[in-house]
């Protein structure tokens, strides 16, 4: 492997994802990180999978930009087939950069979908990650 190839595949793995885990892939287009991308798959051992896939998922991640839409609705079609204990990741462009979504649209996206913005990180050199959970209940 390369230092490349190894940089994605530690990047990949601080998403939590293991290997034999099936990850569903929203929002893909050509500005995505390839690199993060072929990290994943080399830790899942899994090629990723996308919004057509309609078997249990072990996690997702979603490309999302300031233009595609609405968030809410790519949180609940990434829930429609999520085992319940999987994370959801957010990868948005990092501020300054096209496309950025600011956290409390993220926030808001989340809450709305009964999901909450639980860390956030730096994940490649143009994106930023933020993983979401489901929310716990009170004792």
């Amino acid at each position: 492997m390369s230092s490349t190839t190894d940089d994605a595949a530690q990047a990949a793995a601080r998403l939590g994802f293991t290997a034999g885990q099936v990850v569903q892939e929203l929002g893909y287009d050509d500005d995505v990180d390839e690199e993060l991308r072929t990290g994943l798959e080399a830790v899942t051992g899994n090629d990723l999978v996308d919004e057509d896939y309609d078997d249990v998922t072990d996690g997702a991640i979603i490309w999302f930009r300031e233009d595609d839409g609405d968030l809410t609705d790519a949180l609940v079609d990434a829930m429609t087939v999520l085992d319940d204990s999987g994370p959801i990741w957010v990868l948005t462009p990092k501020a300054g950069r096209p496309g950025h979504v600011s956290h409390s649209d993220i926030e808001e996206a989340a809450t709305t979908s009964g999901l909450h913005a639980m860390s956030t990180m730096s994940i490649a050199p143009d994106w930023s990650a933020t993983r979401l959970g489901t929310r716990g209940r009170g004792k």
